[in-house]
């Protein structure tokens, strides 16, 4: 993409920020979710570090947008509230850390300090600023635009777990935490005559927030959206007495003074002592690996929370290193919001395929450029038909909101139309069916369209089946109902399909976990390189069984051998007829088939040549037939050495079969060959022979 190009993404990703922002700081209303609103500021974040001179001050990464409402008094707040930067992978947060590193050790003084962190969760609430002089609370203001915020001091004043009078803070306890003799007076002194401010998050408990909704259904009163915007409009209520009824709750998350304090962790201790709640999980953690630990931990627990959390905040542990790292734009360096994966993000639309359905109904899915939702990268969504189509207005090229449906499936909810930048391309309803080429039709009095051959995807099924079953490739794990599946959600149109699944793609279908998904991926890698006979007996070639596929390997050894020969050249193998010769000589002629076979070479899979041994052909034209189970050998591996020693194998059991191979529990096989003579032996005969 050139510059030109970028400078135009990056505007109309201010703009649309900015518009979103706008809604919801000053509005506390919400067009689109946290999780999209942060997908697009990631994005315009990486854009302007990776092309700096783009970057303007109006830019939504360097400032806090928003306007305070008019409906209360404005506050200057003593130092601005700043936004963070958010991580989204263990891969920002190393990034980050080696920022902080180059920095740090340009400073003499810090060369050798290691650093540490102090991790805590991030609250979905009002961020607010309390300010305490003379121990007493003297006002209490919202965030706003990070400098000017709004007066809000009786509301808070509402809710209990704010002490209207800080806490004397003992000797003894001050001791406790690390605090010398000249710290301790600072901290006695500051209480008694100084000023503190204190800054957390004021948050709508999901408890609160569930018992709100069921009396205002009943009272038939709009409900709560969601507990942050349940707590911002409680704070922001002009009558005190019924932000009180909301219940809200406050965690501290900094302190504010003029106190020589050494690290976060001491200074969140102290909070504790003042009489403020922090957040219990918050804690701690020496090296990254720890921050990693609490990220997954946390994560872990974050449903049986009593309150909503978004992600967790890493902040550098030593205070004294923080105006070393500084501030960008209107961020700190020093903390970093490392975010959980979103419930929605944005992506663009990279092009849209066409899927069969088992009735004909074509499906159009949307092939996206990969990003993490919900804590699974997701790549493919249905769009349903042409009716969902026009409804969302999207295009080939369009940037998008994509959800997990019930945290399983990826869904389309919302095109961003103000990001077109002219490249972008209908989507059209193809007239010819990818599969078998016939014709399309709309349904009549229906939004489908639909293949006119009615056998096109029951057979194009019944080849993939076949392709994975023991027969052919054997993939394990890979049967009807997975391969059936992973067709309708528009994942696999062709064998050579198989071959560019990731766990990733498999991770948000239903029967699917992390380990399944796992085991599946690796089953099908683990049949990359597959041998001559196993594969042209997976191409289902018409006419064409296993013994004589078996031929085919051996008599041209090759795959290219096969593509380059002649049908009397095939039709000379023994046991071969003119019929099967023409169904092989015509498949691989038929450009269709060898597009796959080019596919299937482009997605990694390799054919093994036939290479037969030196062993003595004792079983040179001898048939066999197997029935029943062998306790010694699988009923693979029994053809094998029979094939290995230049015998056949029949399903059948006729007057050419020279033996029948007997083993627990012989079937219809074994009463057939006692009727024709023919010589039944049992496994520990077969074993001897072998």
């Amino acid at each position: 993409m050139d510059k030109n190009k970028i400078k135009k993404r990056i505007e109309k990703l201010k703009s649309e920020i900015n518009h979103h922002r706008y809604f919801y700081h000053v509005l506390d209303k919400s067009e689109i979710s946290d999780g999209a609103s942060d997908s697009l500021k990631n994005e315009l974040f990486k854009l302007e570090m990776q092309y700096p001179e783009f970057i303007t001050p109006d830019s939504p990464t360097q400032r806090i947008a928003g306007q305070p409402l008019d409906k209360f008094k404005k506050v200057e707040h003593s130092s601005p509230m700043m936004s963070l930067f958010d991580a989204f992978s263990p891969e920002d947060m190393k990034d980050w850390e080696k920022r902080l590193e180059k920095i740090k050790d340009e400073n003499y003084r810090f060369r050798n300090k290691k650093l540490d962190y102090y991790c805590e969760l991030k609250l979905d609430g009002l961020a607010v600023n309390l300010k305490y002089e003379k121990g007493r609370l003297v006002l209490g203001a919202t965030r706003g635009d990070g400098r000017v915020g709004e007066e809000v001091t009786q509301n808070l004043k509402t809710i209990e777990s704010i002490p209207l009078k800080l806490r004397l803070v003992k000797e003894v306890e001050m001791k406790k935490i690390g605090f010398d003799k000249t710290q301790r007076e600072e901290i006695s002194g500051a209480l008694k005559n100084g000023v503190v401010e204190i800054r957390g998050e004021a948050i709508m408990p999901k408890k609160i927030f569930a018992e709100l909704n069921k009396k205002y259904k009943k009272e038939d009163q709009p409900v709560l959206s969601n507990p942050r915007n349940g707590a911002a409009g409680s704070i922001r209520q002009l009558d005190p007495a019924l932000a009180g009824e909301r219940k809200l709750d406050f965690y501290a998350y900094s302190l504010i003074t003029d106190l020589s304090l050494k690290t976060r962790e001491q200074e969140s201790k102290l909070t504790n002592l003042l009489g403020f709640k922090t957040v219990k999980q918050n804690k701690y953690c020496r090296n990254l690996d720890e921050v990693f630990d609490f990220y997954r931990k946390a994560g872990g627990e974050r449903d049986g929370l009593p309150f909503e959390t978004d992600g967790t905040v890493i902040k550098v542990n030593d205070l004294n290193l923080w105006p070393v790292l500084g501030t960008v734009g209107k961020g700190p360096r020093y903390i970093m919001a490392y975010k959980f994966a979103a419930e929605q993000a944005t992506t663009k639309v990279k092009d849209v395929s066409w899927q069969v359905g088992r009735t004909g109904v074509i499906t159009p899915i949307a092939s996206l450029e990969p990003v993490g939702v919900g804590g699974v990268i997701i790549s493919h969504a249905s769009l349903h038909n042409m009716d969902e189509i026009k409804r969302l207005g999207l295009k080939i090229g369009d940037t998008v909101i994509v959800e997990r449906a019930g945290d399983v499936i990826p869904k389309v909810v919302k095109s961003l139309s103000n990001l077109r930048d002219g490249s972008e391309k209908n989507i059209l309803v193809p007239k010819k069916c990818l599969i078998c080429g016939s014709n399309i039709e709309k349904i009549t009095g229906e939004v489908a369209h639909r293949c006119s051959n009615k056998n096109c995807y029951a057979v194009n099924l019944r080849r993939l089946i076949h392709w994975a079953s023991k027969g052919a490739l054997d993939i394990e794990g890979l049967g009807k109902k997975i391969i059936e599946q992973l067709v309708k959600e528009g994942l696999v149109r062709d064998a050579a399909d198989f071959y560019t699944l990731k766990i990733e793609d498999l991770k948000p279908l239903e029967r699917f976990a992390d380990k399944s998904a796992e085991n599946l991926v690796k089953a099908i890698q683990a049949k990359k390189l597959i041998d001559l006979d196993r594969f042209l007996i997976g191409l289902g070639i018409r006419h064409l069984g296993e013994e004589s596929a078996i031929e085919l390997a051996k008599r041209f050894g090759g795959l290219e051998k096969i593509k380059k020969a002649g049908q009397e050249e095939i039709d000379s193998i023994f046991d071969f007829g003119g019929i099967m010769a023409k169904s092989v000589y015509g498949w691989f002629h038929n450009d269709k088939n060898l597009a796959l076979l080019k596919k299937l070479e482009e997605n990694g899979l390799k054919v093994r040549r036939l290479v037969t041994g030196n062993r003595q052909q004792i079983f040179g034209g001898q048939q066999f037939v197997l029935t029943g189970s062998l306790d010694s050998l699988t009923r693979e591996q029994a053809k094998a050495k029979i094939r290995e020693l230049g015998g056949s194998v029949s399903s059948s059991v006729s007057q050419k079969t020279d033996y029948v191979v007997a083993g627990r529990q012989p079937g219809s096989k074994y009463d057939k060959a006692k009727k024709l003579g023919v010589k039944i032996i049992n496994e520990k005969e077969f074993r001897k022979m072998l």
